[in-house]
């Protein structure tokens, strides 16, 4: 709790919300252009109904104002975990595909994939300002030490592919703009402590 309430914890955390604001502001603006050139070169409609993708949690959420610090940085993370998965998917998927066909389209998915891995890093980096443990750790360098990874999952037809990803990438920015809607609220001083309401309530 002390830690938490210090000047230095509380300058730290703020600087980490600030430069993961223009982190997420960045990667959204990417992943539009991302949408465009998919939904162009996949032969889709913009305005196509996808449903929800598996493993991807939704961005909006009840109650968000009641949420904790805690709260906000582990939503976040979860859901940057799972978009890295899917995104390393795509591009397997697209390179499978395509090839050296539409180079252009696969690098702009792996410089998403860079910033999303780079964003959830950040968000750890939160987490364990306030001495959080970070979920899945220890469960990750297990699995990696008894075996190569989880059973792929089933194969979906091209069709399917295409619409999980556009899919995907629409949650994606609408998750990059929660995330800076979170840090924001993160980095607002406590009248009574100077520490970030949110996480101080969760200390």
């Amino acid at each position: 709790m002390a830690a938490a309430d210090s000047p230095s914890t509380a300058l730290r955390r703020r600087d980490l919300c600030s430069r993961g604001i223009r982190l997420a502001g960045k990667m959204r603006a990417d992943v539009v252009d991302l949408l465009d050139a998919y939904v162009e070169q996949q032969g889709l409609d913009a305005s196509a109904s996808v449903a929800a993708v598996e493993g991807v949690p939704l961005a909006a959420v009840e109650r968000w104002d009641e949420q904790t610090g805690t709260q906000r940085l582990l939503e976040n993370l979860a859901a940057y975990r799972a978009f890295r998965a899917l995104l390393a998917q795509m591009l397997e998927e697209q390179r499978e595909q395509l090839g050296e066909a539409d180079a252009g389209l696969g690098r702009a998915l792996a410089a998403v994939l860079l910033q999303v891995s780079a964003f959830a890093y950040h968000l750890e980096e939160l987490l364990r300002l306030e001495s959080r443990g970070i979920p899945g750790e220890e469960e990750e360098e297990e699995e990696e030490e008894e075996e190569d990874g989880p059973p792929p999952p089933p194969r979906l037809s091209l069709f399917e592919q295409k619409l999980r990803g556009l899919g995907g990438l629409r949650e994606l920015a609408q998750w990059a703009v929660r995330s800076v809607r979170d840090l924001r609220q993160l980095a607002k001083p406590s009248p009574a402590t100077g520490a970030a309401p949110g996480l101080a309530e969760s200390s």
